[in-house]
């Protein structure tokens, strides 16, 4: 039997008043969720550890079975991996975003959702002006970029930009959690204070200005962390010989490289609600034909619920429905060798707090021939009667990979 994941970031949400106190799971109009939910079984996944942060990289590491404490190194890391950065030992990375700061507040964590091409002219500008045998910058995607520090300590307290929108910056910058990490936080908070002052002026941020856009005016590292120890998925799970991931952002990308498995490009793949849902399907159905497991990967109800914006991310599951978990479920229903298809989250966004939170996630699985459970739709709070209960650490992995047992 072959294996799909499809995971909608962040779509699990809290109720909303305006939705008749329903979650946007229970509102959307999401069909072929609700028939799989309905054909299939069901269930919640708790998939933040106690003691970790609800970011995208402990929830992704979690859904694929992978142990916290084990291998958590931040996202940094993982990022390196997926844009070809091979770290070296004692070689810090961390994910550095171009944020938007207006006066001494953070607008948003994105620069407005700057293109890369843009991005990739500020990186290249701030190596040549900070950039040093110690200090090295790498253009990433769209806001998200790398820092790599050599001999950095990553004993740090730091705050990922997208959980404080319009906070202010100061008190948020780099602290030491121990004495060893003091000159570590320092040189980023003064590379931090350095891009401010270089950034403003910069003829790309003076043409987003005057185009009514947000300047990418400070950078803001966070989740430092080394080369992470982890077994692939092939190592784990007998059943998973060969692999894909599909996905436009990099830190999937670079989970998907240390477990082992392909990184496959889709042309139109954006991280963002026009994201090309159908070459990702077809990429998808095509990895299928040849693998044993394929990771499909769509950002775009993450990326509405921080920008607070519930019609959009309404909008954006039921574009995961129609456009992907549909034409996926019609197109392998019939195949010779049978498809297990789970969908879910990773963690929730909840548009009212517009950050992730470490709330359990709803979860399916079907399969041809799974006997069903009682629920009939596919959301937060049907998933509490479902018939695998609350599962966590590799309990979902392992019951999914067994579907077929």
């Amino acid at each position: 039997m072959k294996h799909i994941i499809i995971l909608g970031d962040g779509m699990a949400d809290w109720p909303v008043k305006s939705l008749g106190d329903k979650t946007l799971l229970q509102y959307a109009k999401t069909p072929y969720m609700d028939m799989l939910a309905r054909m299939g079984r069901n269930g919640r996944l708790q998939t933040v550890a106690d003691g970790f942060h609800p970011g995208s990289e402990v929830a992704n590491l979690s859904v694929l079975g992978y142990n916290l404490p084990k291998v958590y190194e931040g996202r940094g890391a993982l990022e390196a991996a997926s844009i070809g950065i091979d770290l070296k030992p004692g070689e810090m990375a961390m994910r550095c975003n171009l944020i938007c700061i207006d006066g001494e507040v953070i607008k948003n964590h994105s620069s407005g959702h700057i293109s890369t091409e843009e991005a990739d002219v500020l990186i290249q500008y701030l190596q040549e002006e900070l950039g040093s045998d110690k200090v090295c910058f790498h253009t990433g995607v769209s806001y998200r970029h790398l820092l790599v520090i050599k001999g950095g300590n990553k004993q740090l307290d730091c705050t990922p930009p997208h959980d404080v929108p319009l906070q202010p910056f100061r008190p948020l910058l780099v602290k030491p959690l121990q004495a060893e990490a003091e000159d570590t936080a320092s040189l980023i908070n003064e590379l931090i204070l350095k891009s401010q002052e270089l950034l403003k002026n910069h003829p790309i941020n003076q043409k987003r200005i005057a185009d009514g856009k947000d300047p990418a005016n400070s950078i803001w590292p966070w989740s430092p962390g080394y080369r992470p120890q982890m077994e692939t998925l092939s190592d784990t799970f007998p059943g998973i010989k060969s692999g894909a991931v599909i996905s436009a952002v990099d830190l999937i990308r670079g989970i998907g490289y240390y477990a082992g498995l392909r990184r496959l490009e889709v042309e139109g793949a954006t991280g963002l609600y026009d994201t090309n849902y159908e070459n990702k399907v077809a990429a998808a159905l095509d990895a299928l034909k040849k693998d044993d497991f394929v990771y499909l990967h769509i950002e775009a109800s993450d990326e509405a619920g921080h920008e607070g914006d519930v019609d959009l991310k309404i909008k954006t599951i039921e574009n995961l429905d129609s456009r992907a978990v549909g034409p996926i479920y019609e197109a392998v229903k019939d195949w010779d060798e049978p498809v297990a298809i789970a969908v879910l989250p990773d963690h929730p966004t909840p548009c009212e707090l517009r950050t992730h939170t470490k709330d359990p996630i709803p979860f399916l699985i079907w399969y041809p021939g799974i006997e069903a459970d009682s629920v009939q739709t596919y959301d937060e709070v049907a998933a509490c009667e479902g018939s695998y209960g609350l599962l966590k650490e590799d309990e979902f992995m392992k019951t999914f990979m067994l579907a077929n047992k």
